[in-house]
């Protein structure tokens, strides 16, 4: 399966048998490459995946400063150190679950919940560590 299908019918998909879906989504490789992303993923510089990415090797460091991606400032709320980072931007927020090799990323709006988003990209996530990815 490519990667782009990945993005398009786990990440983009109906949620709950409704209309509601994420807003944007992708797969980017832990070096800041794009594996895939959908149409709506925003345009992201290297240093905010870098800050990410360090942000998972030594968790607390993205709290203070807000999670960045495409401009937009996340303010950075609960997660699982080293293995989700989740943000909050009014009614909508941002998902990442680390792989071993790949960051999924799933941005929401209302409708879509925090939990929707959480359940859809960490199920990816952890679906893409059991093969090893």
């Amino acid at each position: 399966m490519s990667w782009q299908t990945y993005v398009d019918d786990h990440l983009m998909c109906e949620i709950d048998g409704s209309e509601n879906r994420l807003s944007a989504a992708a797969i980017i490789g832990v070096d800041g490459s794009v594996w895939a992303q959908s149409a709506s993923f925003p345009q992201f510089k290297e240093d905010e995946i870098a800050a990410i990415v360090k942000d998972f090797e030594d968790p607390g460091t993205l709290a203070p400063t807000g999670l960045y991606l495409g401009g937009t400032k996340y303010m950075v709320i609960q997660g699982e150190p080293g293995a989700v980072i989740r943000g909050k931007k009014g009614p909508g927020g941002i998902c990442v679950k680390k792989t071993n090799q790949a960051l999924v990323i799933g941005i929401y709006d209302e409708p879509v919940t925090p939990g929707q988003c959480n359940m859809i990209v960490e199920r990816l996530g952890d679906y893409l560590i059991e093969q090893g990815l």
